[in-house]
């Protein structure tokens, strides 16, 4: 016989503690992968916890439910992806939903239920002590569920290529010491021909891009391989693979280059005039993403050092257009603190515990440390900031701080739609001139000498 399913436990009818009321018209709901748990305030239903189950029907009976008892927002913890149809249910219907972190919530004493919680959820939204997830606009995150799509298929490419080249490997046919690509012209050329049952090499060498600065000599040793039937079929599975990839991306970048054509923007933003042409990455979107990006943010990102399109890509289906960014996020340093990219300082008794900066999968603030990581060889005073602080903090802190400088540099541009200026980002603040000015003279009180101002004229 199949065991009993326990009961839920009564939900507690005491006074809740919590006296001051931000929100009074706030629900909280408990997910799991098969029900979840709605609490809404005790005066607003006899049975004011009840539980849902997880398919379509029931979540429009908890929309139903929540708006007959008159709630206006709602609070849900991100669980894995569990939140998102519901979300989007309950986000069509006008209401305001407030998607929490699990660790803000974390910490209820006594028993823990899934009534508890979701009484805790409403409890603690009511009294606005929540802090509210960030989530794009619908559009863009319809456009972050594609570009986010789009890497993962990028990533199965790169997979079939590594298959490729371990089978060439096992062959003995070195086309990755000739050729810079195995998705490049030559080798696939080369690669077909094989399949199809071509073995001279001074014909397979025919078949190399005019482009190619490979000796002649050193293609043909290369083409010289051990053909076996195992070794082939298993090549001709890894191609179509891949090429199968590539047509799919193909009609995903169609569809993406509607979707970011259709967004508008709130407010005008100026005329992208003469943008400087730039050599797209093989990887990049099928579109022209750099008078894009100018669209959504009225200036020129790519002008930073380091901020390719890639970097364009993230920001523009992570974070959406320059004004939803600026409404999002009120300074600089909330958009850092958000990223994971400044220190979470822990001080207790004016003792510092901690202060590193928190993990995070965030895609941002990964994009932003590819970017920082590509300064290392640049000529810019932002490729010397980068090389300073790796000195200084060691390599991976120092890819943070470049990180969070150009995070800075990103907001400011988007707040002022100017132009980057290296002046600009790197002026000498009175702060910074006097923390210069005493580790000179400290410098210069090691050497036994003295410094002194100098005098105007001089």
């Amino acid at each position: 016989m199949p065991a009993k399913r326990k009961k839920q436990p009564r939900p507690k009818t005491e006074p809740s503690l919590l006296e001051r009321i931000t929100h009074p018209n706030a629900a909280g709901i408990d997910l799991a992968a098969e029900e979840l748990v709605v609490a809404v305030p005790r005066d607003r239903d006899v049975k004011f916890v009840r539980t849902f189950g997880s398919f379509t029907s029931d979540l429009h009976e908890v929309r139903a439910w929540l708006q007959q008892c008159g709630i206006q927002t709602v609070a849900i913890e991100s669980t894995g992806n569990y939140w998102v149809p519901l979300y989007q249910i309950l986000e069509d219907a006008g209401l305001e939903v407030c998607l929490v972190n699990a660790r803000d919530v974390q910490g209820i004493g006594g028993r823990k239920t899934d009534v508890a919680d979701a009484q805790w959820l409403q409890q603690l939204h009511a009294a606005g002590l929540l802090r509210k997830s960030f989530r794009p606009a619908k559009e863009i995150a319809a456009l972050r569920y594609l570009m986010r799509h789009r890497g993962s298929l990028l990533q199965s490419a790169a997979t079939e290529l590594q298959r490729m080249q371990k089978t060439l490997n096992e062959c003995n046919l070195q086309l990755h010491h000739v050729f810079s690509d195995l998705d490049g012209q030559s080798a696939q050329r080369i690669m077909e021909a094989i399949l199809a049952g071509e073995r001279d090499p001074q014909k397979l060498a025919q078949l190399r891009d005019g482009r190619c600065r490979t000796p002649l000599a050193k293609v043909l040793k290369a083409l010289h391989g051990d053909y076996r039937d195992e070794y082939l079929f298993v090549l001709a599975q890894n191609l179509e693979r891949w090429k199968q990839t590539q047509k799919t991306l193909t009609a995903l970048d169609a569809k993406i280059e509607l979707l970011v054509a259709s967004i508008q923007i709130e407010t005008p933003t100026p005329t992208a005039e003469a943008l400087p042409k730039r050599r797209l990455h093989k990887n990049s979107p099928a579109f022209d993403i750099f008078a894009e990006a100018h669209r959504f943010y009225g200036v020129d990102l790519a002008q930073i050092p380091s901020v390719a399109s890639s970097t364009l890509g993230v920001l523009m289906s992570e974070l959406g257009t320059g004004p939803q960014i600026l409404t999002a996020f009120k300074s600089a340093k909330a958009f850092c603190a958000w990223l994971g990219l400044c220190p979470e300082n822990k001080i207790s008794g004016g003792k510092v515990l901690a202060a590193k900066t928190r993990q995070s999968a965030n895609r941002v603030a990964a994009a932003l440390r590819l970017c920082a990581q590509a300064l290392g060889h640049s000529k810019s005073q932002l490729g010397d900031f980068a090389r300073r602080m790796k000195g200084r903090l060691g390599k991976a802190e120092g890819i943070t701080a470049a990180a969070h400088k150009i995070a800075r540099i990103l907001f400011s541009m988007l707040t002022t739609r100017q132009n980057y200026d290296e002046a600009k980002a790197f002026t000498l603040t009175p702060a910074k001139k006097a923390r210069r000015i005493k580790q000179l003279l400290a410098q210069a009180a090691r050497l036994g000498l003295q410094l002194a101002p100098a005098t105007e004229g001089c």
